[in-house]
């Protein structure tokens, strides 16, 4: 629609989880995962009609979804040498889109505050506890071929999202937060759609407001 690269940084933070886990790392230990921060060659693709990611050449796309690296991840992601490695390879992303000639959405959690606080269009995508719950857990349903989710399974995932939550709001190392200057967009009561001409509106409007 817009003619945009993607980069889902979320994945990149899942794929040094996965790294640790397959390695064995000691998750309760940061200095254990500091000293291998450095260690895995991650490649993601900003393709938005297929994005991947891989690991010292094994693309990890689909083992990085299963629920041992859900429940690794933040962890990780609280480790300031894993967080300043992979902003890096954020930035040098971006720079090579640009670099081409295209424009690209990154999606995270410390993208707007942290890793392009300069960024042309700012969105603070957010829905009620609710809403994500059931959202999530019908899409960890339908990506393991399984029944759509149950009640039990919409609260289990909402507990999820809360520790998770809670773990990335108060870490140390660039914490979840609203970035200034960022647009919220609340999507509890809108279609995929509408979320989609809701962002596109801001975003072609941010463009039109910055110039050529």
């Amino acid at each position: 629609m817009l003619g945009l690269d993607y980069l889902d940084t979320g994945a990149m933070y899942r794929a040094m989880a996965w790294f640790m886990l397959d390695r064995g790392v000691d998750l309760d230990s940061e200095a254990a995962i500091a000293a291998v921060a450095g260690e895995p060659v991650l490649l993601s693709t900003t393709d938005p009609a297929g994005p991947t990611i891989a690991v010292d050449g094994l693309d990890v796309s689909a083992p990085i979804r299963e629920q041992a690296v859900t429940g690794a991840v933040s962890a990780v992601a609280a480790v300031p040498q894993v967080r300043a490695r992979l902003v890096e390879l954020q930035r040098e992303a971006v720079r090579q889109s640009l670099a081409a000639g295209r424009g690209i959405v990154v999606e995270g959690r410390d993208i707007g505050s942290v890793v392009l606080p300069d960024a042309t269009a700012k969105i603070y995508l957010t829905a009620d506890a609710e809403a994500r719950a059931a959202r999530r857990a019908l899409e960890d349903a339908g990506r393991s071929g399984g029944a759509p989710p149950e009640a039990g399974d919409v609260a289990a995932t909402a507990a999820a999202l809360a520790a998770r939550d809670a773990i990335d709001s108060g870490r140390a190392a660039s914490p979840l937060r609203r970035a200034d200057g960022s647009v919220e967009v609340d999507g509890t009561y809108l279609t995929l759609d509408e979320v989609i001409a809701t962002i596109v509106e801001i975003v072609e409007s941010a463009v039109v407001a910055t110039g050529p």
